[in-house]
């Protein structure tokens, strides 16, 4: 172990020697190219005293339909696998920046807007749809202010156009953009910042645009009949004091960190209240319990109310559907531990926001290759409930939960290719992910379904009883259903603000960074689910049930309720059209029971061990 803690420091201190992978910098000298780059037109979050629908689906950058400016030799960027499934599209553009050259009034092109287009173009610039570009790996972004903490910041990307108080949509056609630069060492610049004012100016000329004149209206298209529309641009370097390490320090903001601190503070004292609870149970009452059943007799009538002995014979009586539960309990642990890596390597800051996809990335590995341990697991399980169609648990582990995950993308992704959004995944690379599955993962959890099958199994520390026993009448709030909502709702509670946020960034292309919160949001979550399962199965047995295998996992996965609940009310903006609705409410779902099954691996796995430590604590004649 000590051996493993000094190459652990000596790696840790060795990342300091050298940039990550993808966000080496690139330095410029005078006059140099700096090229930008464009990326997909993604929806925002509309504010909801508006009347506009919001749609949840991209488009890209050079769509027909928007008829923006393009390069003689348009060249498509390379992407990784988690950038190209969140939708990105990265090309290169037309405009032309030399780094400390100062230039106005750029144009780029001419572009005719039919009745249809102007129609579709007014609608997105209603819903709130924006530019997303890039220059040297930074977002071209709004300077912006924060009321509540009265601080400035960069929000990335900006709107296609703006909505005057007439309801009556404006395209932005020029862009002043401005480029902050660092000076490292003589003619040595590092791009540190890049802001843009767009505007919209309906140019009297459009062959020969004049973005001197102060008098001009703005853009106005007509869907009644053809609209020529110059774009322009104007570019400006502003030398800054920011180094290139801290570049990203104005991108990453906050919005009102007191709520976040403060759901922090008050779950972690509900996990102390609980923790405080359950020591009481396990130390005073377990033991005292313990003490008595080992002292009496079990013919005894002073024993009668003292019910979780009295079940001894059938608590590892093997449950209804072992298959299946093993299996989901092994595909929980594998999401878990996918959580845990991934969170914790970006609470490290090894997944830099300029590496775009890389979360997405290394979440998709990183879930290939705990499928191993997944699979250990459910064999194990399985094993443990004296199952013996092992060839048929290898086969469910990698393929039951990822296959239902992958059918319903394929699923969606039809929606996405229905209305042209650029968030539709290629066939290309839905078959390298069928590939990489079927090379890396299913020969992993191959591997780990055997190892777990050769492991010995389990010894009980009690005789299961040929004849089972039966099951007195139980209160109807010991039903799972209601154990389940009652579990639920304390480790939602752990996640619910970090939730907003993950949701805003997912649906809106807004950028997560805040791991350290989520994080210990995520362990909060799961030290809460543990505590209140072991609880809850607990008196269960005191009321003589002993079926708590399934219950313990429902317990645990109570949560996923809440989670799409919680969903369904956060949009209170109005989804536009089939495909928005069918994404949010889809992958509400998916995101729902992702973390339940999760949370009913952490709630089965702890039972299991509760119930075999207690049992292993008593005397069986």
């Amino acid at each position: 172990m000590l051996t493993i803690f000094y190459l652990l420091a000596f790696w840790v201190s060795c990342t300091t020697a050298f940039y990550l992978p993808g966000v080496a910098p690139t330095s410029y000298k005078d006059g140099e190219d700096v090229p930008l780059f464009v990326n997909h037109i993604t929806p925002s979050l509309k504010k909801e005293d508006t009347d506009a629908k919001t749609y949840l689906y991209s488009y890209d950058y050079y769509f027909p339909r928007f008829h923006f400016c393009q390069p003689e030799n348009l060249e498509k960027q390379s992407e990784s696998l988690g950038s190209i499934i969140f939708g990105d599209r990265i090309f290169n553009s037309p405009f032309d920046i030399k780094m400390r050259r100062d230039s106005t009034c750029n144009k780029l092109c001419v572009a005719t807007y039919s009745k249809t287009d102007a129609v579709f173009v007014n609608r997105n610039i209603r819903a709130g749809f924006m530019f997303n570009w890039l220059v040297d790996g930074l977002p071209v972004a709004r300077n912006t202010n924060d009321t509540k903490t009265h601080t400035n910041f960069y929000s990335s990307g900006f709107n296609l156009g703006i909505v005057d108080e007439e309801n009556t949509p404006h395209l932005y056609n020029h862009f002043d953009i401005f480029i902050e630069y660092h000076e490292r060492a003589e003619d040595n610049y590092r791009v540190v910042g890049v802001t843009v004012e767009p505007k919209s100016v309906a140019y009297e000329d459009v062959d020969e645009p004049n973005c001197a004149a102060t008098d001009l209206k703005p853009v106005e298209l007509n869907q009644q009949q053809e609209t020529s529309v110059a774009f322009t641009y104007s570019i400006r370097f502003i030398e800054s004091p920011t180094v290139w390490a801290t570049r990203w320090d104005k991108y990453l903001h906050v919005y009102d960190p007191k709520i976040q601190w403060f759901s922090l503070v008050n779950f972690s004292l509900i996990v102390i209240f609980l923790s405080i609870i359950m020591s009481h149970v396990l130390v005073k009452t377990l033991r005292n319990d313990i003490q008595k059943y080992n002292e009496v007799n079990l013919d005894d009538d002073v024993i009668d109310d003292l019910g979780w002995k009295l079940v001894y014979g059938d608590v590892f009586r093997p449950p209804s559907n072992p298959m299946l539960l093993s299996t989901l309990v092994g595909s929980g642990v594998q999401l878990l531990l996918m959580g845990l890596a991934t969170t914790g390597f970006a609470l490290l800051g090894l997944l830099s926001p300029s590496n775009r996809g890389s979360l997405s990335t290394v979440m998709f590995i990183l879930y290939a290759i705990f499928g191993a341990v997944g699979a250990y697991v459910s064999a194990y399980v399985y094993k443990f409930f004296n199952g013996e169609d092992w060839k048929t648990n290898m086969l469910l582990a990698p393929l039951l939960v990822p296959g239902a995950l992958f059918g319903l993308f394929i699923f969606f992704n039809f929606f996405l290719i229905w209305v042209n959004s650029s968030g539709a995944v290629p066939l290309g690379t839905m078959l390298a992910i069928v590939v990489i599955w079927f090379v890396v993962s299913v020969p992993l959890s191959c591997a780990g379904s055997l190892l777990g099958f050769r492991k010995a199994p389990i010894e009980l520390p009690c005789k299961v009883n040929q004849i089972p026993r039966q099951i007195p009448p139980q209160p109807g709030y010991l039903q799972t259903k209601w154990l389940a909502l009652i579990a639920g709702i304390f480790p939602f509670g752990a996640i619910a603000i970090e939730m907003y946020f993950i949701y805003n960034s997912l649906w809106f292309n807004r950028i997560y960074y805040m791991f350290g919160f989520l994080f210990f949001c995520f362990i909060l979550m799961l030290i809460t689910t543990l505590l209140v399962t072991l609880l809850l199965v607990y008196y269960v047995l005191c009321n003589e049930n002993y079926k708590w295998q399934w219950k313990s996992f429902f317990l645990g996965a109570g949560i996923s309720v809440y989670i799409f609940v919680h969903a369904i009310f956060l949009s209170k903006f109005k989804l536009g059209g089939l495909t928005s609705i069918a994404l949010y409410f889809g992958y509400s779902l998916v995101i729902s029971c992702g973390i339940g099954l999760l949370c009913g691996a952490v709630g089965f796995l702890g039972s299991m061990y509760f119930v075999l430590n207690i049992y292993g604590q008593i005397k069986v004649d």
